[in-house]
């Protein structure tokens, strides 16, 4: 059995550090986020490549890789933290020692393409903190959005009563460890060292921009590895942009009711449109942690703390 690693709670002068271990982003993208750390008492610093720029990735892969190992690996970091997803941050694994971050017990943040980093450090036993990126907090989120981020990081219950609820797809409640994120990503884990592990856990799924035939090709996907048959309960957040995204060619079809089509008849515990991912409502989860839902109420309620003290 793997042991759990929890990161400490970051109090005032806590140092963070920004890696860009997926695609490009500039520096006025990151500064409003920025201030938004330092004024809670935060230091930050920038890692060496943060800002460089190769097509679609931040950089070359060794160069990532380098950042975020000297931010696992330096003794004045509390917390990593990333500046945006986009797409890279598979292509890091060859050159990262998992295992060294793991046992860093630092807090790692980010979400999107940051799924493949929160799925491997799981798997590690590092408890991980699926949380709004500097991109992200470079433009107006409601006050509980903001509530839920500091909250996570501080230690304390990430979600406010604020929160929207979520819609039920089946009835019934169900408690686990969770896991999840971005569905493109846990789907290209598959058959890898790293892959998504769904059993007797809580999944909660989401994705942007796929269009809808993809929603479908990547639940069933889940579905035919028995991944999804296998989780105790499913939390789906937004699909973010997919019924814009319809092929005019073969046909829209909802991303609600593909979801409802695919899930509904497995009889476990599900909802949907829960405040997760990509949506401009988006609360800040704990990875790795007790948690429990309930698909009547809509509602998911951390269960342990994901923190260390």
């Amino acid at each position: 059995m793997v042991t759990k690693i929890k990161p400490k709670a970051l109090g005032p002068g806590a140092h963070i550090r920004i890696v860009s271990p997926a695609s490009p982003i500039t520096p006025e993208k990151n500064a409003r986020g920025l201030q938004l750390l330092e004024d809670q008492g935060y230091s930050t610093s920038i890692g060496d490549h943060a800002y460089d720029s190769h097509y679609y990735l931040a950089g070359n892969d060794r160069d990532r890789a380098a950042d975020l190992m000297a931010a696992f690996t330096d003794d004045s970091v509390d917390c990593v933290f990333c500046a945006r997803g986009g797409y890279g941050c598979a292509r890091l694994l060859p050159y990262l020692d998992l295992d060294v971050i793991a046992n860093s017990g630092k807090a790692f943040c980010g979400f999107s393409d940051v799924t493949t980093l929160h799925l491997a450090l799981n798997k590690r036993g590092l408890v991980t903190l699926h949380t709004p990126m500097l991109i992200t907090l470079s433009v107006d989120r409601e006050p509980w959005v903001i509530e839920s981020f500091l909250n996570i990081l501080k230690g304390e219950n990430p979600i406010p009563s604020e929160a929207k609820r979520a819609e039920t797809i089946t009835s019934g409640s169900a408690g686990g460890e969770i896991t999840g994120g971005c569905m493109c990503l846990i789907t290209d884990s598959i058959g890898t060292a790293n892959s998504i592990d769904c059993k007797d856990k809580i999944v909660i799924i989401e994705d942007v921009e796929e269009a809808p035939h993809r929603v479908d090709a990547m639940l069933t996907h889940l579905l035919n590895t028995g991944q999804l048959q296998s989780a105790a309960g499913i939390v789906f957040g937004e699909m973010t942009g997919t019924d814009e995204k319809a092929d005019p060619t073969i046909g829209p079809w909802p991303w609600k009711e593909i979801i409802r089509d695919r899930v509904a008849n497995l009889g476990i515990p599900a909802m949907m449109d829960f405040p997760f991912g990509h949506m401009k409502t988006m609360l800040s989860i704990p990875f790795g942690v007790q948690a429990e839902m309930n698909a009547d109420s809509g509602t998911l309620k951390i269960l342990e703390s994901h923190c260390s003290g």
